[in-house]
């Protein structure tokens, strides 16, 4: 180990994360040492959970000569953990539920879409949109001016939102979160 080297914290890999993940979690926290191939070897233990740790004892002696090579037989060995990219179609699934309010919609939508993977913007606005109850304003609004993009739906969002808040306050029903005991 280098002189002055202190071990900074890890995440512990446990099986249930993605390996990918892991290594790129791994390298961010071990940055300043990236260039010290031996040293990125050394380390990596010390980020691993107890059945993780066990495969790498078991590692024959020898049998591997880079970190590249390590993380390469990691992932192999942790591969059916891996983080499967949800598919675009899968946000066409998501519609909100008699009774819930536009604020959980969005954030199961939200959470959904940060699943998939690729530039799917356009698409991913409008099945917001089809997920909405037919005679819900918001689902008018973005019918007849549909956003360019998340950034644009977020913010048309949250304007609807204040504006419902507006209406409710102005007929002196505060909303919910901002009622007074």
């Amino acid at each position: 180990m280098p002189d002055r080297f202190t071990r900074p914290p890890f995440n512990f890999y446990d099986k249930k994360t993605d390996p990918v993940e892991h290594v790129s979690h791994y390298i961010q926290i071990m940055s300043l040492h990236t260039h010290n191939d031996a040293l990125m070897c050394k380390v990596f233990p010390s980020s691993l959970g107890p059945t993780a740790l066990r495969w790498f004892n078991g590692l024959r002696k020898g049998s591997i000569c880079s970190f590249s090579e390590l993380i390469q037989e990691f992932s192999i060995r942790f591969v059916t953990c891996s983080r499967v990219p949800q598919p675009v179609d899968a946000l066409l699934s998501i519609k909100m539920r008699a009774g819930e309010t536009l604020r959980s919609y969005a954030s199961r939508y939200w959470e959904l879409y940060n699943e998939i993977d690729g530039n799917n913007e356009r698409v991913a606005a409008s099945t917001f949109r089809i997920g909405l109850p037919k005679n819900f304003g918001l689902r008018e609004s973005l019918t007849k001016k549909p956003p360019e993009g998340m950034r644009q739906l977020m913010r048309r969002i949250e304007e609807y939102k204040r504006l419902k808040d507006d209406r409710l306050q102005s007929k002196g029903k505060a909303p919910m979160m901002n009622r007074t005991r």
